[in-house]
């Protein structure tokens, strides 16, 4: 199985009003740093998993829709609890959405919060 890994960060603010998440309830930052590896069985005709540059560019641009902003307003998220786990399955539903996915086999993303702490989100893909 041959992979592209590319990454990014993004600035949030959010909270988590549950008090499963204690301190996290209230209004609070998170810096994650984005990680997307692009799998695939047998390379492309051009003998790539994916355009490493053109797999970068769009996992910033779905960065870009994300940070800066307060993930309490925005509407893709609205009745939903911004956990890392939610923010990479949103992120890696946002990637699957490019026809720069066409053809590979598995997506993983990871967010980490800090070196210590990481969750994501993998999919296989059908071709």
């Amino acid at each position: 199985m041959y992979r592209v890994t590319v990454s990014g960060h993004m600035m949030v603010a959010h909270s988590l009003p549950d008090a499963f998440f204690g301190p996290a309830q209230g209004l609070h930052g998170a810096t994650y740093l984005v990680e997307a590896t692009f799998f695939r069985a047998n390379l492309d005709e051009h003998g790539t998993v994916v355009d490493i540059g053109a797999a970068g560019d769009r996992l910033h641009a779905v960065l870009a829709e994300l940070s800066y902003r307060n993930l309490d307003d925005h509407p893709d998220f609205a009745g939903q609890l911004t956990t890392t786990e939610v923010l990479a399955r949103y992120v890696a539903d946002r990637l699957l959405d490019d026809p720069l996915t066409q053809g590979i086999s598995r997506l993983d993303v990871l967010l980490r919060e800090h070196p210590g702490a990481s969750a994501g989100y993998s999919v296989d893909v059908t071709p």
